[in-house]
Formats: structure tokens, C-alpha cells, sequence
């Protein structure tokens, strides 16, 4: 064989593969913009006529959370991250049914941007500047002496801080979620022992069921492995799995704490964990919602895609019946365990979800719609070029770093933001059946639409620029900072 005849089949050779590749490619495309027709069965669109009579009905009579709390414990409070969506809700929620703020204590690593936290008796609770890392500083914090009105009273811990780097998978990176959703778990266990606490309470997340999708299979798939889930809390129940079975870092590092929460409960120290289904939203510095109406152009891939979600308000009411739950004396068969909760209603589409913000917002918002397999490609690429300066060093420095958006885009984009339906039927049932009583005072609708009334009101001057809140993924950026991640 002459060079002629090998050049020839070189780009022969280089010819089909490109073919193939572009056929692969075009057909995870098509898969990847599918919705399995078990969770189209579970859909009611939301129209324009539907979103609009619920910003007239709650404008005038917003949703009221308090009717759905237990009874007011006569106890003191700490909780970490109690400045933020979760933490913050729990510490309104504790004030509304009659606690005195100088019963509660927040720990947090940051002040609230929060202006609900900002007036009123939560203004009046006191803040101590806390990192959940450093054994020193929690130390000191709860160490902190008491107001002589209340320091006699019984000790509940809500632990709500946590780090959520949401899509990274790679082991490489996983030092900072160990660092705070481990470690500084650990530390608040610690911490809270050596107080005093009886009650444990902490905030999980549902996305520990989650399996990572696999897209490698779909020419003989009908759609990618994994692309629609349901999901429970049936996996405590199970070992751990091992890391790369859960669909990144986060997921991993609090399925870890989560263990070790329950874990360690006893008479004497009885303790517990709300998984917040997939995902949070309720203030303007939500990652899944409240971040998407500061930006004019929504750039999306999954406006199809099927998810429960739930309102910060809820998860905190249920973190309330949990420790309602825990405080009772006697045997209890919810100690030590997780429970599962989300808004009390079916699944919604993420079409529902922006067409929400279009459609009310006083800012014009536009989507740009994006295929998928772009997004999937880039995902992988952003990836590989992330590790280079840690695994060749002498990069650091040479190549530029990624910043914004462009951090979070890798690949566990897509099992985060697959088909998930959740339920929260064992946190529902009656306390005397095993369960919470949780109910949900949001619906999503409901939550989703008051987001935005409350953004239309602190806009209400339309030439006020949009302002961005910070997120959970500003805060893992500038602890990945300090912690050399």
C-alpha cells in the first residue's frame, strides 16, 4: 500500500467516525428532550389565565404559614446557617408562634440579605459570625452565655448550614463539601453535645436518592439510563453507595452527614433530618428560582424537564413537627431517621417554572433555548479543562479560571436536572403511624407566584436596576477560596 492509498483510508476512517459521532449526537439530542410518558401522566400545565388569578388572589390574601405550625416548645434555639433560606424560615417560624428572639441564637457564616430578617423581633436576634469548620469558632459560639430569662430551658439545634456546589463530581474537588457538610457537621454535633442538647435537627437534601443519569447508552436505549426518577428516602434503609453512584459531591457529602446525624441518636440525644425535595426555593437568593428573576435572559436547556419542588417555609415547618416529634417522651420511631418533604402538589415542568417569571415579573425576561447536547458537550469539556491545573500544577496561574456560570456547568448538570418525582408519604402520616403530620402550607404555584409579587414590590419602580442576591453558589465560591479547594 502506497501513502496515497493509507491517506485514503485514514480520511475514510476519520470520515466515519465523524459520522457516527454526529449521528450519536443527534440522537442523544432527541433523548435528551424527551419526557418519559409515566411523568407526562403526573402534568397540569400551568396556563397564563391560572398564574395571573393566583397573583390577584395572593396580592390580596397571601398565603398564611403560621396556620400550619406546632405548637409553640418552651426551649432555646441555635441554628447555623439561620441567615439563610432554610435557616432563616425556621428562625421566623420559631418567632411567629411565640418564642422570645433572645431564645434563639444564629449561627452563620455571613449576614442575612434577607429584608424579613431585617425587621421586627428577627432583627432582634442575636447573630454570632460563625464558621462551621473551625472547631474553635463553633465553640465559641455556643459556648456564648445566655439571657438568665431562658439560659434554664431546654437546648433543640437546627443545623441548616451547608455548602451546595451542585453540579462537580470529580473527586478532586471534593474537599470543600467534606470540609463543611462532614466536617463542620461534625463540629455542630460536637458542639451541641457538649451544650446540652436533647434534639438534633438537620437540614439533608432529597437529591442523596438521585443516581446519575448515563447518556453513553442511548443508541439501543430509548432514552438515557436513569432519566426519570422516583424518589423516596427507601435508601437509608440501604449501605451507602459508593461516590460515583451519587450524581456528584454534594450529594455524597450529605449523604455521608446525614448517616452520621442519625447516627447518633439516642434518649438522650435524639436526632433527625428533613430532606428538602429537589430543589428549594422561597427568597430572592434561592438558587432554583429567586436567582432566574435578576437576569433578563434565562438561557435553558430543560423546559420539559419534570421535578417536584419546595418552598423554604415547608421544609422549615417540617423541621418544627420534627422536633415537636423528638421532644415527646417515650418511644420514637421517627428518631434517627430522614424524612422526605416537598410542596403538596404534583410535579411541574420547568416551562411552568419560567413562564411564571415571564409572564408576572416587572422586568421583561426572555428564554433562550438551548439543545441539550450542546450543553452536554461543553459540560464535559468545562470539566476536563477544570482538573488541568490540579493535576499539572505548574498551569495554576497560566490558564485562566472560570468564572460565573461557566463553574457550575459540568456534566452533573444532567442528573440533577433529570426527571425526578418525589414523595413526601412517610413525613405525611400521622405522628401515632411513624410520620410528622407535615402538610405544606406553599404550594408551588402558590410559593412561586409570591416570589415574584415580593420582587415586584421591592421593583416597583421599573427603571430600579434588577439586584442580585447572593446564592448558594456565590457562598461555595468564595469558601473554595478560603479553603483551597
Amino acid at each position: 500500500m502506497d501513502s496515497g492509498d493509507a491517506a485514503r483510508l485514514a480520511l475514510a476512517a476519520v470520515g466515519i467516525v465523524s459520522v457516527l459521532s454526529i449521528a450519536y449526537l443527534v440522537r442523544l439530542n432527541v433523548l435528551l428532550k424527551g419526557t418519559p410518558i409515566e411523568g407526562r401522566k403526573l402534568l397540569t400545565p400551568w396556563t397564563e389565565e391560572l398564574r395571573r388569578k393566583a397573583y390577584r388572589e395572593l396580592e390580596n390574601n397571601p398565603v398564611d404559614w403560621t396556620a400550619d405550625l406546632p405548637p409553640k416548645l418552651d426551649r432555646r434555639y441555635i441554628v447555623t446557617g439561620g441567615n439563610g433560606l432554610v435557616g432563616g424560615y425556621i428562625v421566623l417560624q420559631l418567632l411567629a408562634r411565640g418564642t422570645s428572639p433572645e431564645a434563639i441564637r444564629i449561627l452563620d457564616i455571613q449576614a442575612t440579605e434577607r429584608s424579613d430578617m431585617t425587621i421586627g423581633p428577627a432583627a432582634q436576634v442575636d447573630f454570632i459570625k460563625t464558621d462551621i469548620t473551625s472547631r474553635e469558632s463553633i465553640d465559641a459560639a455556643f459556648s456564648k452565655p445566655w439571657s438568665k430569662s431562658v439560659a434554664h430551658l431546654p437546648l433543640t439545634v437546627f443545623h441548616t448550614a451547608a455548602v451546595i456546589v451542585i453540579s462537580e463530581r470529580i473527586k478532586l474537588f471534593y474537599r470543600l463539601p467534606e470540609a463543611v457538610n462532614i466536617h463542620g457537621t461534625r463540629n455542630v454535633l460536637d458542639a451541641a453535645r457538649k451544650a446540652g442538647a436533647d434534639i438534633f435537627s438537620a437540614t439533608s437534601s432529597g437529591s442523596i436518592a438521585i443516581r446519575p443519569i448515563s447518556a453513553w447508552d442511548c443508541w439501543w436505549r430509548s432514552e438515557p439510563t436513569n432519566f426519570l426518577q422516583f424518589i423516596d428516602e427507601s435508601d437509608f434503609d440501604k449501605p451507602l453507595r459508593a461516590h460515583e453512584e451519587y450524581f456528584g459531591n454534594y450529594a455524597a457529602s450529605k449523604a455521608f452527614a446525614e448517616r452520621m446525624v442519625c447516627g447518633e441518636n439516642e434518649p438522650s440525644f435524639r436526632t433527625g433530618c428533613i430532606r428538602p425535595a429537589n430543589a428549594v426555593y422561597g427568597q430572592f437568593g434561592d438558587a432554583c428560582f429567586g436567582r432566574l428573576l435578576s437576569q433578563p435572559v434565562i438561557p435553558t436547556w430543560i423546559t420539559h424537564i419534570i421535578q417536584n419542588f419546595v418552598h423554604g417555609a415547608n421544609v422549615a415547618e417540617a423541621h418544627l413537627r420534627q422536633e415537636a416529634v423528638l421532644a415527646k417522651k417515650g418511644d420514637c420511631p421517627q428518631a434517627g431517621r430522614p424524612f422526605l418533604v416537598t410542596d403538596p402538589n404534583p410535579p411541574i415542568t420547568f416551562a411552568d417554572l419560567y413562564g411564571t417569571i415571564t409572564t408576572l415579573s416587572v422586568h421583561p425576561t426572555k428564554l433562550q433555548l438551548v439543545q441539550p447536547v450542546v450543553i452536554f458537550v461543553l459540560a464535559h469539556i468545562l470539566e476536563w479543562y477544570s482538573q488541568l491545573p490540579y493535576r499539572f500544577p505548574f498551569l495554576k496561574g497560566i490558564l485562566p479560571e472560570m468564572q460565573g456560570d461557566l463553574k457550575t456547568l459540568r456534566p452533573g448538570l444532567f442528573s440533577v436536572c433529570t426527571h425526578v418525582v418525589s414523595s413526601d408519604a412517610r413525613a405525611r402520616k400521622p405522628v401515632a403511624e411513624g410520620g410528622l403530620g407535615y402538610r405544606g402550607s406553599y404550594t408551588t404555584l402558590q410559593g412561586m407566584v409570591t416570589e415574584v409579587i415580593e420582587w415586584n414590590q421591592e421593583h416597583s419602580d421599573k427603571e430600579k436596576e434588577r439586584r442580585v442576591y447572593s446564592t448558594s453558589m456565590l457562598l461555595a465560591d468564595k469558601l473554595e477560596k478560603v479553603h483551597g479547594s
